[in-house]
């Protein structure tokens, strides 16, 4: 990305217990007060006596979800230039060079930004946990990043179907409903911010490189050497395939990214952890009826969540409820319908899309229907169609210069990887085709999609 990038420069220097700020220009983050360890989620990693390189590399992740969200993006560029000095327990081990370079590498592809991560010695040890008697069976041969999600819930059911306890979930999102049990591996995600950023840069590349992290540090302290990725295919290439505007393509679960990250890892710990993508080539119906043919106990696919919006912004009566008009909802009810299942009519706000208008659509209790609302859901209307669209001939050199970045990550030829993806992209045209159908001619979401596509 060749772009003067001077200008948008950001310094963030972390700060360990009784540091001060050595960098003149720096934004300090201090450990402790800024960015909080909680030692309930850290014992969670602690299935053996824990490394100081695990917390380390957790600072450095809340080091970079930071500044990556501390200043919006420029309006007239993507890049920004990000700097972040970070203390450590073991610099010798850090300012390796294959360590440096391939975490480069993995952040200026994920992010479209150019990283310069530096590391420092600290002087003082950070209080750790140790061993804890944690529920892990021996044998583990994978990790499994686990939100509410409703991929997460079916290829977990999928994998474990083959990997039975060899297989370990590593939670990466808040729960909406209860604790996480105590005695239990990987329950939480270890820090939190208690510093606010005002006017915050919302693209959020950053949780590509946390979430990757943080599963495959999991993995390295149950000695398994692979992390599975539960995305389906339009989740993990679509928003590179289709992306959104002028924007930097989203590369967060797209292969060609966690293949640098399984390279940065092996720098850092000394041991290959690969990610796998057991439904890369499926789209999210195909895996949420493979789920469903396991049995009666694939009926808890119905109390997954996939929308993006949170309970504040996204509730009736004080009770969170999926909005039904971003991407992720209108994937969702997409592949609902092509997996033959229905949902109770109030699991949306945007409950009905067959009428003519939105006003109609949506929960009269719902007080914040607005233009961006409206936004949301055209942008998702238009996001299915482009993906659709790829499944047309016009389309196949797109196909084949996609399938020549993917062949590599994946270990296929080039060749293999187009039909694969021409396959995907034609039985999601066939879903998307027939879910808009199914609303009937007076639905706005035929409208918009036939209007605009």
């Amino acid at each position: 990305m060749a772009q003067n990038l001077s200008f948008h420069r950001t310094c963030i220097e972390v700060l360990a217990p009784g540091e001060t700020t050595s960098i003149p220009d720096a934004v300090p983050l201090r450990l402790g007060k800024d960015l909080k360890f909680s030692m309930d989620a850290l014992n969670s990693y602690a299935v053996a006596d824990f490394d100081p390189l695990v917390f380390d590399s957790m600072v450095l992740a809340g080091g970079i979800e930071f500044a990556d969200r501390f200043r919006k993006r420029p309006s007239e560029t993507w890049g920004r230039k990000l700097v972040v000095s970070i203390p450590v327990h073991d610099l010798a081990h850090w300012e390796k060079p294959e360590v440096q370079v391939s975490l480069a590498s993995a952040l200026n592809f994920l992010t479209g930004d150019d990283w310069q991560i530096s590391f420092r010695q600290r002087h003082t040890r950070e209080p750790l946990p140790r061993q804890q008697q944690l529920d892990l069976q021996p044998g583990v041969r994978a990790t499994l990043a686990y939100s509410d999600g409703m991929d997460s819930r079916a290829v977990n059911g999928l994998v474990r179907a083959t990997y039975k306890s060899g297989l370990v979930l590593v939670r990466l999102g808040s729960k909406k409903k209860g604790r996480p049990l105590r005695g239990q591996p990987f329950t939480a995600l270890p820090y939190r911010f208690s510093r606010r950023i005002h006017n915050a840069e919302t693209s959020a590349r950053n949780r590509g490189f946390k979430f990757s992290l943080v599963s495959g540090l999991a993995a390295y302290i149950c000695g398994a050497n692979e992390c599975v990725v539960p995305e389906s295919g339009q989740g993990a290439l679509g928003p590179v395939l289709a992306p959104v505007g002028q924007t930097y393509p989203d590369y967060r679960n797209h292969p060609a990214f966690l293949e640098r990250m399984s390279a940065f890892l092996e720098a850092l710990l000394g041991i290959r952890i690969v990610y796998s993508f057991p439904r890369l080539w499926n789209t999210k119906a195909e895996t949420l009826a493979n789920y469903i043919s396991l049995g009666p106990s694939s009926a808890d696919w119905q109390g997954t969540t996939s929308c993006w919006k949170g309970s504040q912004w996204s509730s009736i009566d004080g009770k969170f409820r999926q909005c039904g008009a971003c991407a992720a909802c209108l994937l969702r009810r997409m592949s609902v319908h092509a997996a033959g299942q229905t949902e109770p009519p109030d699991t949306y706000i945007a409950s009905d899309l067959g009428v003519a208008e939105l006003a109609d659509a949506v929960d009269p209790r719902f007080g914040k229907l607005n233009k961006a609302f409206r936004d949301y859901l055209i942008a998702a209307v238009l996001h299915m169609e482009h993906l659709a669209e790829l499944a047309l001939p016009e389309n196949t050199p797109l196909l084949r210069r996609q399938a020549g970045i993917l062949s590599s990550a994946v270990g296929l030829p080039p060749k293999e990887v187009e039909a694969k993806l021409a396959r995907m992209l034609g039985k999601h045209a066939d879903e998307w085709n027939s879910y808009v159908d199914s609303l009937g001619d007076r639905s706005l979401i035929k409208e918009w999609a036939r209007r605009n596509g």
